[in-house]
């Protein structure tokens, strides 16, 4: 950018070139903006060639300095010119040019060669329009910061580990605080972490009980240079199990400040027990209390790969590359504390979930009800390292967390940390969270971080199953699939009807068949993920390929409609012979293809075995079918229009007609039967959702049924041939019963005879 100010000094000071004058115009607004944006009048002494910055200083322009520095805040200073040879400067053409004299007379310059006034007139014009673009395309940046500075207005003296508040105070961040407290209004203050020795109640919070606790943590920090570090860790674990164990006047307090007492203790334990754990020799160190408060801490050194720390009702497991770093030296103490007495101090805590925890497709939950308080399934264990305040890990930590109570049917589970507000106070979060198994008894979770974390069940408005729409659905999808398999019975058995029309009709049916098979038996187990990853992907293909042969359904209608006066439809067959199968089968193949290999996770939800809404990855179906359908439509109105066209050209020839207008029936229910059911499904999100949702389950739960009925039932040559396969039947069954006739009564003389020779007159004397 310097070589810009002194490229836009040497042209408009001293070269007088007014060609680039619109262009540079745009740095004199910048100064003007500011001035405008700070609402402050100018300084009245400026010289002529510098702009104010504010009431008290000036500062020179570009080609222009002071005697002392480029600011200024003495009415005697000045701006004098500047030389313009300066150093080197590369035009965009690849020409170097080096000032050699510059004044209004003369213009020469030397470089890799020597440029006349024209020469350089000539160059300098090509290379307007680029700088004017380079300009133009900063301005709106630079006017923006200037904007942002000025309305934030934020303390540039903040000392590290702190935030900017105003242009007067910073705040200490979580865990770290000052000598005056967290809000830090002097430049000589800094914000050093939490330890023994600073570590102090909320100024706001008036209770015994805390007081108590906090002389006692006083009166550690006095002996800590005296006393074992192992003592003082346990002493201090153990007066926060004690005063968690009977709080008193604790839970008097509201629950705004019982937050805030909460908050206290889980950041400041934290940063106080990473502190202390330094001091370890290479120890590990186990403490347990009667009423349940657990610590666990184990010194690691570079041999160990994995770390596992096991308490009763937590399980933690990390990978030493998520804890160390290269200029790490020494052994790292990594730490786990279980607090569950910190529960009487979290009530009402609002729960704020991460988009990404929001809920999947086919779930029946509704928003989050933040008038019903989430409530802990688990501990609240905190976990920290020696070395750092780890809050970005290179590879997640897991956790097995061990329920405390059984979670309901209405409410969801969420892996959730705390997270600290501007007000010292806190909330539960969880971003950086996942819930990876959620069972009846535990719960597995995976964070990028550490900090403060438990388990907790969440409230949501339950959407109640719709027991109509159930049955509706089973029964109408066992009806289809007995259609669609007596359709393709018939497409694939009836020689009569044999054609491309068939083909399509009987690879739409089979398509469809095990697409509504599969999502009878298969779309609720979700009990294996890699299984229902596998449903998910069978169903995503099932279902393209059926839409993808409705497509050619319409091709094939539009080319026939558009051939009806032509006797030879040699063309159109060779033409969709060629087509069908790799379009077919294909395209759907390398859209699944395609969505798996990049997005394989987003296979199955926790409730149905089908594609997550997450990153838009729905639309890999949704888009397809939306396109296949405005295909479709398109298709339907031409052939609409070249069949009317037909209908009125047509008088006498009363076959011709027929054909036409089954034609155009045919046309309109194909429309309707494989096109407007999923528009219906689409528009479930409008103004009438029951309605639609109604109309969607029953057209769409139907179609086997009107595929059959239209192609089939309602066909001249299928009846026909039904008619024949009857007639067969029926023959075949009236000569087996013949058969049967016949074989008894030819049976009867013979039975006859074997009984007149078995009784002789020998048996009659004695």
């Amino acid at each position: 950018m310097s070589s810009v100010a002194e490229l836009a000094g040497l042209y408009i000071m001293k070269n007088g070139y007014l060609r680039l004058l619109p262009g540079f115009l745009i740095l004199l607004f910048l100064p003007l903006e500011s001035i405008s944006l700070n609402k402050k009048p100018c300084a009245w002494w400026c010289p002529p060639n510098p702009p104010c910055v504010n009431t008290d200083a000036c500062r020179c322009i570009p080609g222009f300095s002071s005697a002392s520095e480029d600011s200024f805040t003495s009415p005697l200073k000045s701006c004098h010119d500047i030389n313009k040879c300066g150093p080197s400067w590369k035009v965009s053409c690849g020409i170097y040019v080096d000032c050699q004299n510059f004044n209004n007379t003369q213009r020469q310059c030397k470089g890799n060669r020597t440029l006349s006034q024209k020469e350089f007139e000539n160059e300098c014009t090509t290379k307007t329009f680029e700088l004017n673009l380079l300009l133009l395309k900063t301005m709106n940046t630079a006017v923006q910061n200037l904007k942002t500075s000025i309305i934030t207005r934020c303390a540039r003296w903040c000392p590290p580990n702190s935030k900017c508040v105003d242009a007067n105070t910073c705040r200490c961040i979580p865990g770290f605080t000052s000598s005056t407290g967290e809000v830090i209004t002097s430049r000589s203050e800094t914000c050093d972490e939490i330890s023994i020795h600073t570590w102090t109640a909320p100024s706001s919070i008036n209770s015994s009980m805390l007081s108590c606790f906090f002389n006692r943590v006083q009166n550690l920090s006095e002996n800590v240079e005296s006393v074992p570090v192992q003592d003082t860790i346990q002493n201090l674990i153990q007066g926060v199990d004690e005063m968690l164990e009977a709080p008193r006047d604790l839970e008097t307090l509201p629950n705004s400040e019982q937050h805030l007492v909460a908050s206290n203790l889980l950041i400041g334990l934290e940063t106080v027990l990473r502190g202390l754990s330094k001091s370890l020799n290479n120890e590990s160190l186990h403490f347990s209390s009667p009423s349940g408060t657990e610590m666990s801490l184990k010194a690691l050194d570079k041999e160990d790969k994995n770390v596992t720390l096991i308490q009763n009702n937590i399980k933690m497991i990390l990978i030493w590359d998520a804890m160390h770093e290269s200029n790490d030296s020494g052994p790292i103490v990594v730490g786990l504390v279980s607090i569950p007495g910190i529960e009487k101090l979290l009530d009402k805590v609002p729960l704020i979930v991460d988009a990404e925890e929001k809920a999947v497709p086919h779930e029946t939950r509704g928003e989050l009800l933040q008038e019903i308080p989430p409530i802990l399934l688990s501990d609240v264990i905190s976990v920290f390292i020696s070395n750092s305040n780890t809050q970005n890990l290179s590879s997640p930590v897991k956790f097995v967390f061990k329920h405390s109570r059984t979670p309901e049917t209405k409410g969801k589970v969420h892996c959730v940390f705390w997270e600290q507000g501007q007000n010292r106070s806190g909330h539960w979060a969880t971003r950086g969270c996942r819930t990876m198994d959620n069972r009846d008894d535990s719960t597995t979770c995976q964070c990028t971080h550490f900090s403060s974390f438990a388990v907790l069940m969440a409230y949501y408005d339950v959407q109640e199953e719709d027991l109509a729409l159930t049955v509706i659905t089973y029964m109408g999808l066992s009806l289809s699939l007995l259609c669609l398999f007596l359709a393709a019975l018939t497409f694939l058995l009836c020689k009569a009807i044999q054609s491309i029309s068939t083909s399509l009709h009987l690879q739409l049916s089979l398509c469809l068949f095990l697409a509504h098979l599969l999502f009878l038996t298969a779309i609720d187990r979700t009990e294996s993920k890699v299984l229902c990853a596998i449903i998910a992907g069978a169903l995503h293909y099932l279902y393209l390929a059926s839409f993808t042969w409705m497509l050619l359904e319409g091709l094939q209608l539009f080319l026939t409609a558009r051939n009806l006066t032509v006797v030879n439809y040699s063309s159109v067959n060779r033409f969709m012979k060629k087509l069908t199968f790799p379009v077919g089968y294909g395209v759907p193949a390398v859209i699944v293809a395609i969505s798996s290999a990049s997005r394989p996770h987003l296979y199955g939800t926790p409730k149905r075995c089908w594609l997550s809404t997450e990153k838009g990855f729905v639309w890999t179906f949704l888009g397809p079918v939306c396109t296949i359908f405005s295909i479709n439509l398109v298709f339907f109105l031409i052939t609409f229009w070249i069949v009317k066209k037909k209908l009125s050209s047509l008088n006498s020839d009363v076959s011709t007609l027929r054909k036409t207008r089954m034609l155009t029936f045919k046309a309109t229910a194909q429309l309707f039967i494989l096109g407007c059911t999923w528009c219906l499904g689409i528009l479930q999100v409008g103004p009438a959702p029951h309605v639609m949702a109604y109309l969607f389950t029953i057209i769409n739960s139907l179609q086997g049924f009107f595929i059959f009925l239209v192609y089939c039932l309602l066909s001249q040559q299928v009846q026909e041939q039904y008619n024949i396969w009857f007639k067969v039947i029926k023959k075949k069954k009236t000569e087996s019963e013949e058969y049967t006739l016949s074989s008894r009564a030819m049976s009867e003389p013979s039975k006859h005879s074997e009984v007149k020779s078995c009784i002789s007159p020998e048996h009659f004397t004695d």
